[in-house]
């Protein structure tokens, strides 16, 4: 290994063992932040795959991540299913709809391909308004209590408890991240790279480039299902207002925001997006212009993004 992917895998370690640590430190509120912070960094990380390293700037990751929300909490609700079916029934969910809107919307690029994946995402978000037997649209299901257990070899976890979720949260972070981390380490990784920068060369080169960005897009799509799976069984909530514009735009600006194409940014942008809110929500009524005010200064001093800038102008090795 070099020194600068020693360096990195130090990194991350020392990430990881700092938010274990903290659930042992933090009140419980700031600890129920971090919960769902984690969660919907998982999300980020599913869309910056798409976004950062490869290129696609899609506006319709609401829909995996509702797909993988719906797949998890309707067979719960409705079927009675435990936690772990529950939750693979999430990811193919996700990995079945990230297949299929691939399969269509990559075959436009640029702007067509933006707008193909946003009339997608508003078609599943109407779907899920429209089959309100099941889904209760806006209103939304509330998981019961005694269906969000944990089933493990000669234990049972009850997802319920705070500690129990804020390890569960960090556990899914941690798997996607060490993911996230191989994966654009490998041939695979720096082959969506090289298609993000020159895709007309990589296609010269002999690659398969369509092939190559739908992989990509139903990996994003099945990260992306996994954090709305984890969502539903650890804070209990199904609801459509997750397959809303905003849930396509918010992972957008938390990967801006943190750094594209960098491991860690997604979590950084996650986590600076609702401290600032939640910090300026409780100054003044005006917590917008507030958060406006944040978001303008980080482009201005950081344009890469947190991590990105970091990584330009000091750590170059910085993955």
């Amino acid at each position: 290994m070099t020194r600068a992917g020693a360096r990195n895998l130090l990194l991350h370690g020392a990430v990881l063992v700092l938010l274990f640590a903290l659930n042992f430190v933090l009140p419980e509120y700031h600890r129920g932040i971090l919960s769902r912070v984690m969660v919907l960094a998982v999300f980020a990380m599913g869309y910056n795959l798409a976004f950062g390293y490869t290129g696609l700037l899609s506006l319709g990751h609401a829909m995996f991540f509702a797909a993988g929300l719906y797949g998890a909490g309707l067979t719960i609700y409705h079927l009675g299913w435990s936690v772990w079916p529950a939750f693979g029934a999430g990811l193919l969910a996700g990995g079945v709809v990230a297949a299929a809107i691939g399969f269509l919307a990559l075959r436009t690029t640029g702007v067509a391909f933006m707008i193909v994946t946003l009339m997608f995402a508003q078609v599943f978000y109407l779907g899920t308004l429209y089959f309100t037997t099941y889904t209760r649209g806006e209103e939304g299901l509330i998981l019961p209590q005694a269906s969000r257990k944990l089933e493990l070899p000669g234990a049972e976890l009850i997802l319920t408890d705070p500690a129990v979720r804020y390890m569960t949260a960090l556990t899914l972070f941690a798997a996607v991240l060490v993911g996230i981390f191989l994966l654009v380490r490998s041939s695979f990784g720096r082959a969506l790279v090289a298609i993000r920068e020159n895709e007309e060369r990589m296609r010269m080169l002999g690659y398969d480039v369509f092939a190559n960005k739908l992989l990509a897009m139903i990996v994003s799509g099945v990260i992306c299902a996994a954090a709305g799976a984890a969502y539903a069984v650890l804070f209990g909530y199904v609801g459509s207002g997750f397959a809303a514009i905003q849930y396509s735009i918010l992972p957008l600006l938390w990967v801006l925001l943190g750094g594209a194409a960098t491991t860690l940014g997604p979590l950084i942008g996650t986590l600076f997006m609702f401290y600032v809110i939640d910090i300026a929500s409780g100054l003044t009524r005006a917590h917008l212009l507030v958060v406006g005010i944040a978001l303008i200064l980080v482009v201005l001093y950081f344009p890469k993004g947190i991590a990105g800038t970091i990584r330009e102008r000091w750590l170059r090795w910085l993955q």
